[in-house]
C-alpha cells in the first residue's frame, strides 16, 4: 500500500493520526529522492574516474615512442684500422737518429675498414717516404705530432686516390697578406666537411719513439 493511500485510509476523526501518516509519508519520499539522487552522483563520479584512467592509458601510449628515440639516436661507435708499426731513419744531419711510430686509422664504418685494407701497402709507402724527410726537431713537441698526424692523412688519402681536401693549405706557413688571412676562416670549414665525408676521418697514435 502506498503511503498515499495509507493516509486516504485513516478515519477523518483521527486527524493527529493523519498529520502523522502524512509527515512519514513525505519524508519516504525526500528519503527516496535523496537516495536516487546519491546513485546519480555516484555513478558519475565513477564514469568520470574510468575517462581519466583511460586518458592517462593514451597519454602513455603516445609518449612511448618518444622515450625509445634517444637510444637510437646515440650514433655509430668509431671505427679503427690499426697499422704495423714505422721504424725509420729521420733526416738529422748532427746525429743518427730513427723514429718508431705506431699509427691508427679512424674510419667512417666497417665496410670502409674492410676496403682500405687492399690499400695498405700505398699508404705504409706514403708515410714512409713522408717520415723520412723529417727530423728529430720537427716532430718535438705537441704541434709537431699533430701537423704529421694531418700530414700523414693527406698522404693516406692521396694513396686511395682521394682529396685530401685543405689539408695541404693547412700545413703551409701562414701567410702574412691580409687576403689571405681573410680567407683562413672559409678554408678551415670546407676541411672540417671534407674529415666528416673523407674515407679517413683522422690518424691516431698508438706510440711515439725517437731515438
Amino acid at each position: 500500500m502506498s503511503a498515499a493511500a495509507a493516509a486516504d485510509a485513516v478515519p477523518v476523526k483521527s486527524g493527529g493520526k493523519k498529520k502523522l501518516v502524512l509527515m512519514v509519508a513525505v519524508a519516504a519520499i525526500v528519503l527516496g529522492g535523496g537516495g536516487v539522487g546519491a546513485m546519480l552522483y555516484m555513478k558519475k563520479q565513477k564514469a568520470a574516474a574510468e575517462e581519466a584512467a583511460a586518458a592517462a592509458e593514451d597519454g602513455d601510449a603516445a609518449a612511448a615512442p618518444v622515450k625509445h628515440e634517444p637510444k637510437k639516436a646515440k650514433g655509430e661507435k668509431p671505427v679503427f684500422v690499426p697499422m704495423d708499426p714505422f721504424v725509420v731513419n729521420l733526416a738529422d744531419h748532427d746525429a743518427d737518429r730513427y723514429a718508431q711510430i705506431g699509427i691508427t686509422l679512424e674510419v667512417p664504418d666497417e665496410h670502409v675498414g674492410e676496403d682500405i685494407k687492399n690499400y695498405l701497402p700505398a699508404i705504409r709507402n706514403n708515410i714512409l717516404l713522408l717520415l723520412a724527410h723529417k727530423s728529430s726537431a720537427d716532430l718535438a713537441g705537441g704541434d709537431g705530432k699533430e701537423l704529421l698526424a694531418r700530414q700523414i692523412r693527406r698522404e693516406a688519402l692521396k694513396a686511395m686516390g682521394e682529396d685530401a681536401g685543405d689539408d695541404e693549405d693547412a700545413d703551409a706557413a701562414p701567410a702574412a697578406a691580409d687576403g689571405a688571412s681573410a680567407a683562413a676562416p672559409a678554408r678551415k670549414k670546407k676541411k672540417k666537411a671534407d674529415a666528416v665525408d673523407a674515407p679517413i676521418r683522422s690518424v691516431q697514435f698508438s706510440s711515439f719513439i725517437i731515438q
